[in-house]
């Protein structure tokens, strides 16, 4: 049997991607929706896949001590203030 840290440490970063697109869409890429066991499987292993190889740091993300990043409201407005949506020259216009 396999074990599931093992699987994760050599799952390449584009299975978690779609990993992640079935959990956020509730079904497969070939459109088949994902049971409800599905969900919680698939959620469980991007999770732990988060937690093992991403150094994440956003707002609800799962860090490497596999907690979730709870930001405070003013870590949030520090993490926003000042950053522009998108930035025109007017030689851009």
């Amino acid at each position: 049997m396999t074990d599931i840290n093992q699987v994760i440490d050599e799952m390449p970063h584009e299975v978690y991607e779609r990993l992640v697109s079935a959990v956020e869409l509730g079904k497969w890429q070939d459109g088949t929706v994902l049971t409800e066991e599905q969900k919680a499987s698939t959620l469980q292993v991007v999770m732990l896949y988060q937690a093992k190889k991403l150094n994440q740091q956003d707002h609800f993300t799962i860090n490497n001590q596999g907690e979730i990043n709870e930001l405070s409201k003013s870590e949030l407005k520090k993490v926003f203030k000042g950053e522009s949506i998108a930035e025109f020259k007017e030689s851009d216009l």
